[in-house]
């Protein structure tokens, strides 16, 4: 059979233009992802810092609520002493225009004396009722003197209640409002997110796969059923940009031992659909004598096969294809991670 032609000059010229424009493409989204990322800090930001303002206003408004609570029961205590010092004070008038009452005692003594020493006493005496009339007017004004200042105490602490319970409630709602914002903005963030990285690893893969068969076309490299390897690899190029669905096997989608899988049908070699089985379908490989079709396996614990986890197939010069995951698509990328274990020559 007749080898297949190589791409024109023609062909060459317009790969390296899709090329510039793909690496173009690529730069934009990029920068876009980066701003759309900075939008999606500075907005997180804002938002602790509203939710943190709702905090401080919730600890003002305990305290005052204690303070009023406080005023509020010194008040109490003060009116009632105010009410203690009227009875007393109404106490007194009764008995200075009412008649005897508890006077009589005094009166009494007053009357049973007479002459100069009788006259001493009685001054005396009345000089003692009016001490006591003047010191219980003067608790009378000294509680009713509390009372006003602790009722404008009172007023005040009720007031900055009311202030602080009036910050919290628009504290509040500001926060609602942001988390809200914050949670429409990140959604509609990450899902441009999405779509931009898909963007992004749609033009990497299309830019390597055409520089690939630029290259190859070049210089030979690529030959229709040369090696069984070379026909495996050159089908798994073919799947670029598809995206991953967990365990699908094509022909649309793909995870990864579903296209490892195909891409050996292709050459002939019927492989399992499972990493297990892949990993003991041939020989193993060393690393520095890869060649093209080899099927690379990663391991969460390194050096150890039993927690093999994900497949890629070799292409060379230290890439793979590879279904990286769920969201991702078939996509060309390096082979050196850090879980890579180990590689499989199958037959």
């Amino acid at each position: 059979m007749a080898e297949p032609r190589g791409p024109s000059a023609r062909d060459v010229k317009k790969a390296r233009q899709l090329v510039r424009h793909r690496s173009h493409q690529l730069s934009k989204t990029t920068a876009a992802l980066v701003t759309a990322q900075s939008r999606l800090d500075r907005l997180a930001a804002e938002v602790e810092r509203l939710v943190e303002a709702y905090n401080g206003e919730m600890v003002r408004l305990h305290r005052a609520e204690q303070a009023h609570q406080q005023a509020t029961a010194r008040l109490a205590a003060a009116d009632a002493e105010v009410e203690r010092a009227r009875q007393d004070v109404a106490l007194l008038a009764a008995e200075s225009y009412g008649g005897l009452g508890t006077v009589k005692p005094y009166m009494a003594m007053l009357a049973d004396r007479g002459g100069t020493e009788g006259f001493l006493h009685r001054a005396s005496v009345l000089g003692y009722l009016e001490e006591e009339q003047a010191a219980v007017m003067r608790r009378l004004r000294d509680a009713q003197e509390v009372a006003t200042i602790l009722r404008t105490q009172a007023a005040r602490a009720h007031a900055e209640r009311l202030a602080a319970a009036e910050s919290v409630r628009k504290a509040k709602i500001a926060a609602e409002k942001a988390v809200a914002r914050q949670r429409r903005e990140t959604k509609e963030l990450m899902a441009r997110k999405t779509t931009l990285q898909r963007k992004v690893n749609a033009a990497r893969a299309r830019a390597r796969l055409l520089a690939r068969r630029r290259n190859a076309a070049l210089s030979g490299l690529v030959r229709g059923g040369s090696r069984l390897g070379d026909v495996a690899a050159n089908w798994a190029l073919t799947q670029l940009g598809k995206p991953y669905v967990w365990a699908a096997a094509g022909p649309d989608t793909y995870d990864c031992s579903g296209l490892t899988m195909r891409a050996w049908e292709k050459a002939g070699v019927r492989l399992d659909h499972w990493t297990g089985t892949q990993w003991t379908s041939g020989p193993h490989v060393p690393l520095d004598q890869l060649r093209r079709g080899d099927l690379l396996f990663f391991a969460h614990v390194s050096g150890d096969p039993s927690t093999i986890h994900h497949v890629g197939i070799y292409v060379g010069r230290g890439q793979m294809v590879h279904a990286p995951q769920t969201g991702d698509v078939v996509r060309v990328a390096s082979i050196w991670r850090g879980d890579l274990v180990g590689a499989t020559r199958p037959r």
